[in-house]
């Protein structure tokens, strides 16, 4: 069998404060092979960003990883000291960040960028490293890559720059790349082109790819699996066909629900009722026991852990009793 290229063991993620110490990821566990696209989708405040700036290392203070592991090709990497996490972090593992311009310093040429990110981690020498970072915006779609190496991210799209930050994560090659809403601030057009590429390079280089967003539209066109997460835990994974069209969990039910169809006659759109509680404010069993349809006596008591359910796994106590979650929903009117 082929090893999983990353494992999230069990990982916690506290956050002290003067009132307590909040808990922002509880026990969350997922694997990614080589080549494969897991995606990561949930209500904002879920977990997902958090979840991959806790695998690259950048995890904002006091934020701090409690309990778990982060293995990277069977090597351990949530324990490194900072210096090493920096060879990791861009080496091994790249990241794409929502806004293109947040990544690009615009001051310097993306080019020079380029360049710079390649000779930090692979041994080249400048011409080596100028001509690799030419194809590199080759192969991430930028025309004319030879003549537009030397302009400013403000000569470029936001297309075009989520291009070139595509390019900047893929310099040295990494194992993964870590794409945290890589396609939120783009038109849809463009969106699709994104998504696209980043699938084609993964299924190309063997490289994984963990997609986090909120856009179940990108995530039936890109993922091989999808993770839904909930108030900082996993409560359903599974192949992308099995979550979007059989889902075991009433919260991912409610969130495929709320999709609008061409093929449905339906006249009003369905809406999850509440909202994602504060992590001051997490309610104890199942946190999305106040928000379901389904719950009964046990949910708002007992947490239940993720158990095989018929095409998924699902934290849901549902599944052992044998009941189909029904759609904790609620109609919005025209």
């Amino acid at each position: 069998m082929t090893q999983e290229l990353l494992e999230v063991r069990n990982l916690r993620v506290e956050i002290p404060t003067r009132r307590g110490t909040l808990v922002a990821l509880d026990d969350v566990s997922f694997s990614i092979a080589p080549g494969e696209v897991l995606g990561v989708v949930g209500e904002s405040g879920a977990g997902k960003s958090l979840t991959g700036a806790a695998i690259i290392g950048l995890l904002e203070p006091p934020g701090r990883i409690a309990q778990g592991e982060i293995l990277l090709n069977g090597e351990r990497i949530d324990n490194l000291r900072e210096e090493a996490m920096r060879r990791v972090r861009g080496r091994r593992i790249g990241a794409i960040f929502q806004d293109p311009l947040t990544s690009l310093n615009p001051l310097v040429s993306i080019g020079k960028q380029l360049i710079e990110t390649i000779q930090t981690h692979l041994d080249m020498s400048r011409a080596a490293a100028r001509e690799r970072a030419i194809a590199l915006l080759e192969s991430t779609g930028i025309p004319a890559a030879r003549e537009r190496i030397d302009h400013y991210p403000h000569q470029f799209s936001g297309g075009m720059r989520q291009r070139v930050v595509i390019a900047l994560a893929l310099a040295a090659d990494p194992e993964i790349i870590i794409a945290d809403e890589p396609t939120t601030a783009l038109d849809v057009s463009i969106q699709a082109q994104i998504i696209a590429l980043l699938k084609k390079l993964g299924r190309e280089r063997g490289m994984a790819v963990m997609l986090v967003t909120h856009d179940m539209g990108v995530i039936a066109d890109c993922a091989d699996r999808v993770a839904v997460m909930y108030a900082g835990r996993v409560v359903e994974i599974g192949p992308v066909k099995a979550v979007i069209h059989r889902p075991s969990h009433p919260y991912t039910v409610g969130l495929m629900g709320s999709i609008p169809s061409m093929k449905s006659d339906a006249k009003r759109l369905l809406q999850i009722d509440g909202a994602m509680p504060r992590l001051t404010a997490i309610p104890p069993g199942c946190a999305f026991h106040p928000r379901c349809a389904s719950a009964f006596a046990r949910c708002s008591k007992e947490r239940p852990d993720l158990m095989t359910a018929p095409q998924t796994r699902a934290a849901c106590w549902l599944i052992e009793e044998g009941t189909r979650a029904s759609a904790p929903l609620a109609a919005v009117s025209d």
